[in-house]
């Protein structure tokens, strides 16, 4: 009765303490947010990153460039690799919990001296010099998670899988930008190897109307001269554009996972119309969203974890080994039941005593890197609220740029026709025409890259909310 009480308060005190923890988690920070964005157009708690990227680029061509990239890009597919080996570990840790079991089936024979007291008593009792040892049994052992070591564990490996979870959406994210980015910007350097081309030609109509009033003797050799060099100088964007354009389409190869080739387009820059919805929500949603802003946040649960268990690591342990099987000298009793059964239980605490100042100088390293994990997932938050807002200040003021360059290029254009006009009449010098020519091609020129950059801008608010991996 005694000893059933005994064993009774000893199941109780284990079952109590299983319950304790020994190192409490911190509290998961709250980052300092806004009520809303800098330079957000509107309160709307919807966000653009809700969209997926199939409907925010409405292009095919784009679209199939995505798709094509994420499938094959090498970074997705090591990601997915890492995905593989954590869900491996994950799945690994439901049982750590169940004890130890090994089969273990010898045999030996041992041959001692007939002058040593075994040799003696081998010959006395058995008659024989030699001493023969069969045994099979199964060995078991465990750990009883008193201080949740194990929790922890589990803990850490879920954190970990989840993280490689973000780890995939961070850069699939990436990837439906890059190629975003790389697409206009090859429709910009189509754009401007139109304009380019466009000014050549009305450059040689100059040219022409020169060597004619040259032949008449109403100009000089240093008109065509000038006339001529301008021409050349929208003559010389053409190869370097058709360059740009060449690079462009091995590097928007090389990240759909291709050979370089030439890239499809069945679009132009001016028919590509600019995302009018900016809307981004609520600060406090991005968190939700971003997933490097997750990871570091899954980040705070591992250091956590790791801080009980290297705390844990200063308590005792309390471990319980148990063994069965079948013994015999003899390998024609080896298997005689009941005769060669056996069995042996044991039970020990193991309290860490030289190891001391060592396991506390862990635990300390284990809070700093918790710490540490804080501060970090803190700067995460911060940057993140600064890409968003670098983002929108950049398509506001781009429209505006837009729009005044829209308005200058209509000017020159304008003055263009006014120029050569007022040229053939002879009230204006071939100075003017090629001054007017050459603020047209620049302003032309300057007014696709305000384009393409409007259109990138908005890609950078896309992702810097967290869209993109959906």
């Amino acid at each position: 009765m005694k000893g059933s009480f005994i064993k009774y308060i000893a199941l109780v005190t284990l079952i109590f303490f299983s319950a304790c923890k020994v190192s409490k988690d911190i509290e998961k920070p709250q980052p300092n947010l806004p009520a809303a964005f800098r330079d957000a157009s509107s309160s709307d708690t919807a966000s653009i990153a809700d969209i997926g990227w199939k409907q925010f680029f409405a292009d095919e061509t784009l679209q199939n460039l995505i798709d094509s990239a994420i499938v094959n890009d090498y970074d997705m597919q090591y990601a997915l690799k890492n995905i593989e080996a954590s869900q491996l570990v994950l799945k690994q840790t439901k049982y750590a919990y169940l004890s130890d079991a090994n089969l273990n089936v010898t045999g030996s024979i041992s041959r001692p001296s007939d002058n040593s007291l075994n040799g003696i008593s081998l010959s006395q009792f058995l008659g024989k010099s030699y001493l023969e040892d069969y045994s099979a049994n199964v060995s078991l052992s465990w750990e009883a998670d008193i201080w949740g070591k194990i929790k922890e564990q589990k803990a850490i490996a879920l954190a970990q899988y989840l993280q490689t979870a973000e780890a995939r959406k961070a850069i699939q994210t990436s990837i439906v930008a890059s190629i975003a980015q790389s697409y206009y910007n090859l429709l910009m350097l189509d754009e401007q190897l139109s304009i380019a081309k466009q000014n050549v030609l009305l450059n040689d109509s100059t040219l022409k109307m020169i060597r004619l009033q040259y032949d008449a003797g109403q100009q000089t050799a240093l008109a065509i001269q000038q006339a001529d060099a301008q021409r050349l100088v929208a003559v010389q964007l053409i190869p370097q554009f058709e360059q740009e354009i060449s690079i462009q389409e091995n590097a928007l190869s090389i990240l759909t996972g291709v050979l370089p080739a030439t890239i499809k387009r069945n679009i132009t820059l001016s028919a590509v119309a600019i995302p009018e919805n900016s809307s981004t929500g609520i600060p406090a949603e991005m968190l939700n969203r971003r997933p490097d802003v997750k990871s570091n946040e899954l980040q705070i649960d591992i250091a956590n974890a790791q801080t009980g268990i290297a705390k844990a690591n200063m308590y005792p342990s309390l471990s319980i080994t148990a063994q069965g099987g079948l013994n015999s000298f003899k390998a024609s009793n080896w298997f005689n039941i009941p005769a060669s059964l056996f069995g042996a239980v044991a039970g020990g605490i193991t309290q860490p005593l030289f190891q001391r100042k060592q396991l506390q100088t862990q635990y300390n390293l284990a809070k700093v890197n918790r710490e540490k994990a804080v501060i970090i997932f803190r700067s995460t938050v911060l940057n993140a609220v600064g890409e968003v807002s670098d983002a929108l200040i950049k398509i506001k003021k781009l429209k505006e740029q837009q729009s005044i360059a829209a308005t200058r290029v209509s000017t020159l254009q304008q003055a263009i026709g006014n120029a050569n006009q007022l040229f053939r009449n002879g009230l204006a010098t071939y100075l003017e025409v090629i001054t007017a020519q050459s603020n047209s091609l620049q302003g032309e020129l300057e007014l696709a890259s305000l384009k393409q950059a409007q259109l990138s801008a908005n890609i950078e608010l896309y992702k810097s909310l967290g869209g993109g991996w959906r």
